[in-house]
């Protein structure tokens, strides 16, 4: 191997070992004792994952389904130190989760801006595969912007898409740049996939963040309908100038829900909610937000091949 060679090795594992050195002593394994249990008294079956510490007062950020169903959960340090943690509240929707402890000298992952990352970029993550802490996986940001359902069907988006080796026990450990600075907590791979994986971003982790702090959940609007994507036939499209050739058919509502108290029906066309337009149920999803709750917002549809406009007040999604 030519020196030249040697140098960028060395500078490329100086810069690993720097970045896990910074970051490595925030990861924690999480082990989580489910709930319940049957009639003679066992309790339910547990599950573990990967966390790290992100304020040194303790605040945990991990995965949601890591902890999801979970009565007990603890964490273990680097140190040594196993504790009992809290669960501030979690987010099944972009699966990301806080959990809290209390003990003296934590310490902290710094957080990085993952608005910055670009295709190709270093980037080394950790966690806890199969039960073995503290296991550092090295690769490059495959690709960003990336989609994926979450476990409860609603889409995940933005997400990082990485190289870098995950397993089973990664999953709420941090995606960490050269700098050593955490870009992304890692949340799934492809079955079956050779170096597919993905991570959702810090930026969105850090809004979750505030929302889990401030009201134990992320607040979302709702319509109450059920729909599907459909084309619209290309002749309303041109006589109405419409922006997009497919739409939301409305399949039901609920009563007394929002959509109920605008009047939209089954077999309804929502062509755009405020002016923004929605070719199927994940734009509507992505734009029912919580400052859309109480707003009074516009409501394009097509009724029977007509153009018509309703005002419509989407409500908080219940828990």
């Amino acid at each position: 191997m030519a020196t030249t060679d040697l140098e960028l090795l060395d500078a490329y594992s100086r810069a690993v070992v720097d970045a896990v050195d910074r970051v490595a002593p925030a990861v924690v394994k999480v082990e989580v004792r489910g709930g319940g249990g049957d009639a003679k008294g066992r309790r339910g079956a547990g599950g573990s994952g990967s966390g790290f510490v992100f304020t040194p007062d303790g605040l945990i950020l991990t995965n949601s389904h890591v902890v999801a169903a979970g009565a007990d959960i603890s964490v273990s340090l680097t140190d040594g130190r196993v504790l009992r943690a809290d669960l501030v509240g979690d987010d099944p929707h972009t699966d990301l989760a806080v959990l809290r402890v209390t003990a003296p000298d934590l310490q902290s992952a710094p957080l990085g801006d993952s608005a910055t990352l670009k295709p190709g970029q270093v980037v080394i993550a950790i966690g806890n595969p199969f039960g073995f802490q503290h296991t550092v996986t090295t690769g490059v940001v495959s690709a960003l912007g990336r989609s994926l359902r979450a476990r409860t069907v609603r889409l995940m988006e933005n997400l990082i898409q990485t190289d870098a080796a995950l397993n089973p026990g990664n999953s709420g450990g941090p995606l960490v740049t050269s700098r050593g600075e955490v870009v992304g907590v890692n949340t799934a791979v492809i079955l079956g996939g050779q170096g597919i994986a993905f991570a959702v971003p810090i930026n969105t982790a850090t809004w979750v963040i505030s929302s889990l702090l401030r009201d134990g959940r992320v607040r979302r609007s709702h319509l109450g309908v059920a729909g599907q994507d459909v084309d619209i036939p290309r002749r309303f499209v041109r006589e109405y100038q419409l922006p997009r050739e497919r739409g939301l058919a409305v399949t039901a509502v609920t009563p007394e829900s929002p959509a109920d108290a605008a009047g939209l029906r089954p077999g309804d066309l929502i062509l755009d909610f405020g002016g923004t337009p929605v070719s199927g149920v994940d734009d509507l999803v992505r734009l029912l937000t919580d400052s859309a709750i109480g707003q009074v917002t516009p409501l394009r549809i097509l009724r029977h091949g007509a153009p018509r406009r309703v005002l419509v007040t989407p409500r908080e999604t219940p828990d």
